[in-house]
């Protein structure tokens, strides 16, 4: 993992370095916007609306529109000039019961690694913070954005939850929290019954994203068919150093020593006497060619696709070996 952020977690007049690291992930199969006849990428640019030229990354401001339409520019040396107190630091306020953080005000979660003149520190946070049973409620900010925090312990390292702010949380305003629902004490016990019924610990492993897989083997199995489209313009691969694989490795070579007796057979009886380098005569026999076998054409989804990019098939491989 690569750190995103380097502070401290400030705590009475105990400050802790630490850095900051992404916990999760979100796992996806990527795709590229691009053209459905041919397969070319579909490129976006900025335009501006005023003059109708492009417009570099390196002279977009950021914009606060008025209600009248008039535009108030901020510059990055406007937003320098503001106060971040946070920047480089995680500020505990004061710890509350881990019950009393409503889960939807969870946002992202990071964890902390001590620097090595802070483990001592880190370690003695960390474990009167689990005895305790509570969360730190700290601010910290994070690429320029100042955000509630709560600081826990899981698995022996701290995590840092980023927060949404309380105004940030929508008000469920629906028109049924006004009706007069009757439920019966009877129908209540059978639901009460039946979530008893369905009780079980929770154990995460136990679940899978049915559609990534699903998605994964779609593209895998057009892979395998050869339904791939090469836009023009784009580099062809270069020849295969090899298959791929062990298995395709040793298929391919009993197929060619299997190739290279049926020649040397071959040309002993016609007395040519130069199929010894295997090369029948020439080495430009086609006989010698192997042909490289479906299976081994069959990449996984994610090396086809940078493949279809344009990158060559053979130098990815060469590096791998």
């Amino acid at each position: 993992m690569r750190s995103i952020w380097a502070g401290a977690i400030s705590f009475g007049l105990v400050v802790i370095p630490v850095k900051l690291y992404t916990a999760t992930e979100q796992r996806d199969v990527s795709f590229r916007q691009v053209h459905r006849e041919d397969g070319g990428r579909v490129q976006f640019r900025r335009f501006c609306s005023v003059d109708g030229q492009e417009v570099p990354y390196s002279d977009i401001a950021k914009g606060y529109e008025l209600a009248t339409g008039d535009v108030v520019v901020l510059t990055d040396d406007d937003l320098k000039e503001l106060p971040l107190a946070t920047a480089h630091r995680i500020d505990v306020l004061h710890f509350s019961p881990a019950g009393q953080l409503d889960p939807i005000l969870a946002n992202k979660a990071y964890y902390l690694e001590p620097e090595p003149a802070g483990v001592r520190a880190y370690a003695l946070f960390r474990d009167a913070l689990e005895r305790s049973g509570r969360v730190a409620v700290a601010k910290v900010a994070i690429r320029q954005r100042e955000a509630l925090a709560a600081l826990r312990v899981r698995e022996g390292v701290l995590v840092l939850e980023t927060l949404l702010w309380p105004d940030e949380i929508r008000s469920p305003d629906f028109n049924f929290l006004d009706e007069d629902v009757d439920v019966r004490p009877q129908e209540l016990k059978m639901a009460a019954s039946l979530i008893d019924s369905m009780t079980e610990d929770f154990d995460p492993s136990a679940y899978h994203d049915a559609y990534r897989e699903a998605l994964e083997s779609l593209v895998q199995a057009k892979i395998e068919g050869n339904e791939v489209v090469r836009p023009a313009g784009t580099l062809a691969p270069e020849k295969p150093a090899g298959p791929a694989d062990l298995t395709e490795t040793l298929r391919a070579s009993v197929e060619a020593a299997k190739a290279s007796r049926t020649r040397d057979g071959a040309l002993s009886q016609s007395g040519d006497g130069k199929g010894g380098d295997g090369k029948g005569g020439d080495g430009k026999g086609k006989d010698a060619a192997v042909k490289r076998p479906r299976a081994a054409q069959a990449k996984p989804a994610a090396e086809a696709k940078r493949d279809t990019q344009g990158k060559p098939a053979s130098s990815r491989r060469k590096k791998s070996a």
